[in-house]
């Protein structure tokens, strides 16, 4: 038996353990770490899954990101993943529990698009997430453009051209 609580009911240690186990210790110079680089995650978006006996077994976290357009203007977007789970537990629906509850409080908080780099065919059939309206969006790295992905929570229309990145506080 499994639960899904707040990923930050974790530990950072443990968390990074866990990201360790499931992408390597060399993950940090994937593409996604660029689009995040600087921003810290989302608690009202990110979820731990917790096995019986309380230790950490799955993690999702999701970032504050922008599409930074050429004249200086940004779409707000939250970028989801990584969806890490403990290889010692994987292929036991707990990524997809994760993924359910992500966009669940999205949706319910009508927040920002969500995004994402992954495998269209899993994520698209489950949640929804399509390329569609990504093809005008570049990273800070390699990516395969039919990985780029992207949902809206709301139903207002994901497109637009530019540069993915952290997102900048711009003030008043």
């Amino acid at each position: 038996m499994s639960h899904i609580l707040p990923l930050d009911s974790q530990p950072d240690a443990a968390i990074e353990r866990l990201l360790d186990a499931a992408f390597g210790i060399d993950r940090h110079g994937r593409t996604a770490y660029g689009i995040r680089a600087g921003m810290p995650w989302l608690p009202a978006l990110s979820f731990a899954t917790v096995d019986a006996d309380g230790a950490l077994i799955g993690s999702l976290q999701s970032w504050p990101v922008a599409l930074r357009q050429a004249d200086g203007r940004q779409m707000p977007l939250i970028m989801v993943g990584p969806v890490a789970v403990d290889p010692a537990h994987q292929f036991g629906g707990h990524g997809r529990a994760m993924m359910d509850a992500v966009v669940a409080a999205a949706r319910a908080q009508s927040s920002e698009p969500l995004m994402m780099i992954g495998d269209p065919e899993y994520y698209g059939r489950f949640w929804g997430f399509v390329a569609d309206g990504t093809a005008g969006w570049d990273a800070p790295g390699p990516f395969e453009p039919r990985r780029l992905l992207a949902l809206s929570v709301d139903g207002r229309p994901i497109g637009g051209n530019g540069m993915l990145g952290p997102r900048i506080a711009v003030a008043a």
